[in-house]
Formats: structure tokens, sequence, C-alpha cells
């Protein structure tokens, strides 16, 4: 594979961490800027929905400009915002310096993608999205540590400023090594709305907004979850989320390359499937933690793999709109995160936190359904030619 690739998943890697850097230093935060915990737990809630609100907005504002610049514009916005974030002075302007983050963000991962699938054969599409997605899960098993390790030594505007200091360097490194490419045909924002209204593919954005809503009914609320079928709590807790994470890397290629292997329309019905089976089961092995452990890991590696499916089936079945549908991908799936932290809280509060993983199975049930639906439409519409995807080509021969 083109090792531009792993260039571009530490792009994205670091729109992960940015975040989910937040929620490892809360505590430190919140007692600098005089507020309380769930208050500063309020950053992390608008960096989620300005994510979902800039993708699409922002690619159809960005349409005419050569993507290689707009990238690193982007990042450009993405250091300066988080250079001034190491600087607030108070909460209302880390506040507004969080949209502007998150907004960067959005534009980052859908151009890391977007390029990614265009530096390979469509044969290795799937594993090319795939390594994108393992750099922002892997920003899961160092984020919160990462931001932890640096606050309790250093204080906590740290990691912001070394987050800039990054993204600074990668405007110079993409420079060098990634080649230009032209902008796409110039699409309107009603653009948007028309991919929307062709069901194959408005379906396929319900199955990500689905299976990422049915996990985090029961991922955002893990830890309380964890301590009171377990009583883990602390180190232990901890080491929980480190294996999690890593099984959340894993998943990031296992889609890609169940995508390449078996081909997107398989992958797009299976992984929902799967998905439902094990997290269904979770219950089951709530009394022996050695085998709560195993479909714990299976879980989450599922979970991650279902973005690299759904962009290469979005990609296949409508090439020449790939980058407007990545960019509607990319908001579904954060709207899927609000979502499914709402569902899991309505669950607890009308049930407890035994009932999550039963209600958020039942959600990615229905996502299962919407795949199946999406693929009886497409053959309808002739949408699954395989060909190229139409996001713009590059103006220097890939490696």
């Amino acid at each position: 594979m083109d090792r531009r690739i792993y260039l571009l998943a530490l792009t994205a890697f670091i729109a992960g961490l940015d975040e989910n850097l937040v929620g490892g230093i809360l505590p430190l935060l919140a007692h600098d800027l005089a507020v309380s915990v769930s208050v500063a737990g309020q950053l992390t809630s608008i960096f989620s929905l300005s994510f979902a609100l800039c993708a699409a907005l922002l690619l159809s504002l960005t349409a005419r400009i050569e993507r290689r610049t707009l990238l690193q514009a982007a990042l450009a916005i993405f250091a300066l915002s988080n250079l001034a974030a190491a600087l607030a002075p108070n909460y209302a302007s880390l506040f507004v310096l969080r949209i502007a983050s998150a907004a960067s963000c959005s534009l980052i991962v859908v151009l890391c993608t977007t390029f990614a699938s265009a530096l390979v054969t469509p044969s290795h599409r799937g594993r090319a999205i795939g390594v994108i997605f393992m750099g922002i899960s892997a920003s899961l098993v160092l984020g919160i540590p990462f931001g932890i390790l640096l606050s309790d030594r250093l204080g906590w505007r740290l990691p912001f400023a070394a987050m800039a200091l990054l993204a600074a360097a990668l405007i110079f490194w993409l420079q060098a090594r990634l080649p230009r490419m032209t902008a796409p045909q110039p699409l309107p924002l009603r653009r948007y709305w028309q991919q929307l209204a062709v069901p194959s593919l408005a379906l396929a954005q319900l199955v990500s907004i689905l299976m990422i809503a049915g996990h985090f009914t029961l991922f955002a609320y893990l830890a309380p979850y964890l301590g009171a079928t377990f009583g883990l709590h602390g180190d232990s807790l901890s080491l929980m989320y480190a294996l999690f994470g890593v099984s959340a890397v894993s998943g990031g290629y296992l889609g890609g390359w169940l995508s390449d292997r078996l081909g997107a329309r398989r992958t797009v019905w299976l992984v929902p499937a799967l998905f439902t089976l094990v997290l269904a089961s979770l219950p089951l092995f709530a009394g022996s933690f050695w085998l709560f452990l195993p479909a714990m890991m299976l879980w989450s590696s599922l979970s991650w793999s279902i973005s690299p499916t759904v962009q290469s089936y979005l990609i296949s079945s409508a090439p020449a709109a790939s980058e407007v549908n990545i960019g509607l991908n990319t908001s579904a799936m954060h709207l899927g995160v609000a979502l499914g932290a709402a569902c899991g809280g309505l669950v607890i509060a009308w049930r407890s936190l035994v009932w999550t993983p039963l209600v958020g199975a039942a959600v990615s049930a229905a996502a299962l359904s919407c795949a199946l639906a999406s693929l009886y439409f497409s053959r309808g519409c002739g949408l699954h030619a395989n060909t190229s995807a139409g996001s713009g080509q590059l103006t220097q021969p890939a490696e």
C-alpha cells in the first residue's frame, strides 16, 4: 500500500486526538477555569455537534479549492485554534475555540479519506480507508492517557500546544509528500440534499447513524457499567479502556479488509449483523469477566469497522459524488454519537445500566434493516457499479 496513506492516517490521528483529549483532562480544566466538571464536559458535546454540522457545509463552501491546499489550510486553522486554546483566559473563549477546532477537524477527516481512496487502486480502497480510521481510533488508545500524562505533570494547556505543533509540522510534511488533487466539480449545497433523496444512499447513512448510536448507548456509559458489573475502578478500568482502544484500532482495518475481500455490498450488512449479535450477547457474559473480556474486544473491533465499510459502499455506489457522501457520512457518525449517548441516558433513567447493551443491540438491529433496504433499492436504481471515485484527480503520479 502507498506509504503516504500512513501520513494521512497520522493527520487523521490528531483530529481524533483533539476530540478525545478533553475527556482525560476535565477535572484539571474545570478547576483552572472555575467551572463544574459537568459544564466543562460540554466542550466535548459542542465539538461533536459542530463536527457533524460543519462537514457537509464546509465541503460545499470550499468546493473550488484544490484539495491539498484545503487540507493544509484546515491544519493551519487546527493549529491556530489549539494554540489559542492553550492560552484561553476563560471557559467562554475555550468553548468558541472548540467550535473552530471541530470545524477544521471535519474537513481534515473527509479530505484524508478522499486522498486515501485516490492514492490506491479500487481493489485496495477499502483497506486504505480502513487505515485512516485506524489513525482516528488510535486516538482512543492514546488520547486520554496522553492528556492525563501531560496535564498531571505540566498542566492541561500543554496538550493543546503539542497538538498545534504537530499540526504545523504536518502542513510542511504534506507539502513535500502529498500530490496536488484538483477539486471535484463544484457542487452547490443542494447536491447534498439530492444525495439524501436517493433511497439507497440515505439508508446507507442511516446504517452509520444507527449502528454508532447502538454502540454509544453502552459505550458512553461503559465506565459505570464495568464498575457495576465487575467492580472495576482506577487502574483496572484504565486498562479495560486501553484494551478496548487496541481492538478499535484493529477494527478500522478489519472493515476495510472485509470490504475489499468480500465486496462492499456484502460487508455493509454483515458488519451490523455481527455487531448486533455480539452486543446482545454481552449480558450473557456478565457473570464471568474472562468471558466478557474477549466479547468486549470483539464488540469494540466491530464498532470501528462500520466507518470504512459504509464509506466503501458509498464510494462504489455513487463514485461521482464520493466526497459529498463521505462528508455526509462523517456528519452521520457524529450524529450517531450524540443519539447513542442520549439513548443510553434515557435507558439508565428508565430502567438501569444493565439494559444498555440490549437496547443498543435493538438500535443496531435497525441499522441492519437499513443496510438490507439500501441493497434492495440500489438494485432498482443501478447504483452499484464499481467504478473509480470521482472526487477529484491527482495531478502528480502516485508512488
